[in-house]
């Protein structure tokens, strides 16, 4: 049987699809033929099957670098019910969990290995390696390797370590948002050779650009999600902002819920359930939302806070329309907004004083002495820092980053772990719980035998939501129970918890002597003003098209115009209509009742510039009135 042959039938065979999109099967081949490879694919461009088809079509295991453990987790679970069996190593996973993960590895009975890049930082796993015949290394998201795109990961650059170890091995790169020098990087750091790259074009047919200015945000959200139908997400870069427009849209009759890191793991997979079984229209949330999700009739992608890139612009919006059917991506903007953007460039890049304070801080709060502490791993209480030290949170968050692309610390940020239980006791003294039949630690220990096996041979991860539904006890009660059991000795319970972790990575020093390299921080910094720049310039310009702007900046300067985005679409209108057609729309609207300058621009369909030429030149004939808060009226009210 061929290579195309084959690949096609383990599609066919495992996802149900007759055909490979453009460019799955190119990058497959030359994966398959042992070239390294560089496959960069706009967001639904269908990545995983690139890895997954030729995995399959090997002998031994793929090891796949993520940087999101939910999406490992995600991917795993999915390979499992297509009958593949997959596995994945993460922080939160007990030591008896990461021993049967390698077994399954060692022993070949594995054909995929997802990882977090800080994993290859141990050296104890990069031994391991060295046993594990690997068919392939995957590196996704592959431009945070790259310290010139938006999400640089420090720990992205251990992934060279394994090319080391392993030669042979072909390596893939994939990612939906690289720029020209982004690749250049992507392929040096990963010591890239015997070379293919395919680049799918950005171009998006069926995806619709529009950019709406306005003063009052929740108003023109409002009002595009009643003017549209069909699934929709809206971005925010809050929290707190997730639940505030989440509220309103419910209460303006439009079904909706929100979504954040902060949640709990039961309370995220909900919410994304009711979601995407469509029993809520619209999630509201911020960029932890989205990545990896399978969606595919999703219309509109609102975003009501501008994102610092437009890497970060092109990913979140490109999550509408991956069916093929027309959506539409709408950046709502206010001109606060370029103020906003150039405060988040300052609050990135804190002065270096006060970088070096927060690092002589946080040696202080884990109690480190100088000249000692190098490579012990730290839980770190973020907030607890912050509160201790009286540190402003986004400009310290920021400095520890800053401290780890300097190589003086490595911060992790929050990793979650599941709630997981193991039964110490024997059966027999189990029966000694009876004497108190009815007493919670007796009820929740008959629902955890009835609900969970395994329980008395390994950690077993549970859910507290779920006990508290079976037996109507409160998850504080269940909590208080199986601590009291743990107290015990009876079992042995580790509570889910989100834990920051910070290392040394050299032993403490003074502060006088750190030394933040430029690499570090003033090219990043200028990298992002030029970011910053391009999303500026997508947002408020008046005229070209908004999707040849952005291919333009991915690298793709052939002429091109959509048809399709509000700059065409007012383009093309110039052409159709008069000067008295501007006149009359502006006379009936302000006739209704006084209207501000910005929602005449949303609402009539001219382009931005007649409208406001129009006003003024009404204004002074004195068939307008220019009223104090900003608004016009008619003189001429219609009865």
């Amino acid at each position: 049987m061929s290579n195309d042959e084959l690949i096609h039938n383990i599609l066919s065979k495992y996802w149900g699809y007759p055909e490979f999109r453009a460019p799955q099967a190119d990058i497959i081949k030359s994966v398959l033929a042992g070239h390294d490879t560089l496959g960069l694919m706009p967001t639904g461009g269908g990545k995983s099957i690139t890895f997954q088809v030729p995995t399959l079509a090997m002998d031994g295991i793929a090891l796949v670098i993520t940087p999101i453990v939910s999406l490992m987790k995600d991917q795993v679970d999915n390979l499992k019910e297509r009958g593949i069996q997959a596995t994945f190593l993460h922080a939160g996973l007990t030591m008896a969990e990461r021993r049967k993960a390698i077994e399954r590895c060692t022993n070949g009975r594995c054909k995929f290995l997802y990882v977090s890049p800080e994993r290859l930082q141990n050296s104890n796993f990069l031994q391991l390696l060295k046993h594990i015949e690997l068919s392939l290394i995957v590196v996704d998201e592959a431009h945070c390797i790259s310290q010139w795109g938006y999400d640089f990961r420090p720990s992205f650059l251990s992934i060279a370590k394994v090319r080391d170890i392993k030669p042979k091995v072909p390596i893939l790169a994939l990612t939906a948002t690289a720029t020209n020098e982004v690749a250049r990087d992507i392929v040096d750091k990963l010591k890239m050779t015997n070379l293919h790259i395919f680049r799918k074009s950005f171009v998006r047919k069926n995806l619709s650009y529009v950019v709406r200015q306005t003063s009052d945000k929740l108003g023109q959200i409002v009002h595009i999600l009643s003017a549209t139908s069909g699934s929709a997400i809206v971005y925010v870069r809050s929290r707190k902002k997730t639940k505030l427009i989440s509220d309103e849209l419910n209460r303006q009759g439009i079904s909706s819920d929100f979504y954040h890191a902060g949640l709990d793991a039961e309370d995220k997979n909900a919410k994304q359930d009711k979601w995407k079984s469509e029993e809520k229209r619209v999630i509201v949330a911020t960029n932890a939302f989205g990545m990896g999700i399978d969606k595919g009739n999703v219309r509109i992608v609102v975003h009501a806070d501008i994102p610092n890139s437009l890497e970060e612009y092109y990913q979140e919006a490109g999550r509408c329309g991956r069916d093929g059917n027309r959506a539409y991506a709408v950046l709502v903007v206010s001109e606060r907004d370029k103020s906003t953007l150039k405060k988040r460039i300052t609050e990135t890049f804190p002065p270096k004083d006060f970088v070096k304070h927060v690092y002589e801080m946080a040696g202080n709060f884990l109690n480190i002495a100088v000249g000692s502490g190098y490579d012990v791993i730290n839980e770190f209480n973020f907030s607890l820092f912050c509160q201790t030290f009286d540190l402003p949170p986004t400009a310290t968050h920021n400095a520890l980053k800053i401290l780890t692309r300097a190589n003086y610390v490595d911060y992790i940020e929050e990793i979650e772990t599941q709630s997981r239980v193991i039964i110490k006791a024997s059966k027999e003294e189990l029966y000694d719980m009876t004497s108190h039949p009815g007493s919670a630690e007796d009820v929740v220990m008959q629902c955890l035998l009835r609900t969970y096996t395994g329980l008395f041979a390994d950690y077993v991860f549970i859910n507290e939501s779920v006990i508290s539904r079976r037996t109507g006890l409160s998850q504080e009660d269940i909590y208080n129970a199986l601590l009291t059991m743990t107290r015990k000795q009876i079992l042995h319970y580790i509570p889910r918890k989100r834990t920051p972790y910070l290392t040394f990575t050299t032993a403490r020093v003074e502060p006088k002597y750190i030394v933040i390299p430029r690499s570090a921080y003033e090219e990043l910094q200028n990298k992002m003003e030029q970011r910053i720049e391009a999303i500026n310039n997508y947002a408020y310009s008046e005229s070209g098209c908004r999707e040849s702007m952005l291919l333009s900046y991915f690298g793709e300067d052939e002429p091109y115009t959509c048809g399709h985005c509000d700059l065409c679409i007012d383009a093309r209108k110039r052409n159709e209509h008069t000067a008295k057609d501007v006149q009359d729309g502006v006379l009936y609207m302000t006739a209704l009742k006084p209207r501000s300058i910005i929602e005449m621009f949303n609402t009539l369909s001219f382009p931005r510039q007649e409208i406001a030429d129009t006003i003024s030149f009404l204004v002074e004939e004195e068939l307008l009135i220019h009223n104090p808060d900003d608004t016009y009226s008619n003189p001429k009210k219609l009865d």
